[in-house]
């Protein structure tokens, strides 16, 4: 059994923040959290990612090195 006294206050319903729209509920010892990124968001997840290589890393790394 926990001491009493000695942990912070545990809330189980703490809300989860992303652009001023609750996202989640999670247990956390804030009872409110704001996060800039989470699944819902986030390029990998949603599978809008976008890959932009206007210079390739190969060529890069050869003109870095000299490997022309």
């Amino acid at each position: 059994m926990a001491k009493p006294g000695i942990h912070p206050e545990w809330y189980p319903e703490a809300k989860v923040f992303c652009d001023g729209e609750v996202v989640m509920t999670v247990g956390s010892t804030r009872p409110e959290l704001n996060v800039d990124i989470w699944s819902g968001n986030h390029p990998f997840y949603t599978g809008t990612q976008k890959l932009i290589d206007t210079e390739g890393r190969v060529e890069r790394f050869k003109r870095k090195y000299g490997m022309k």
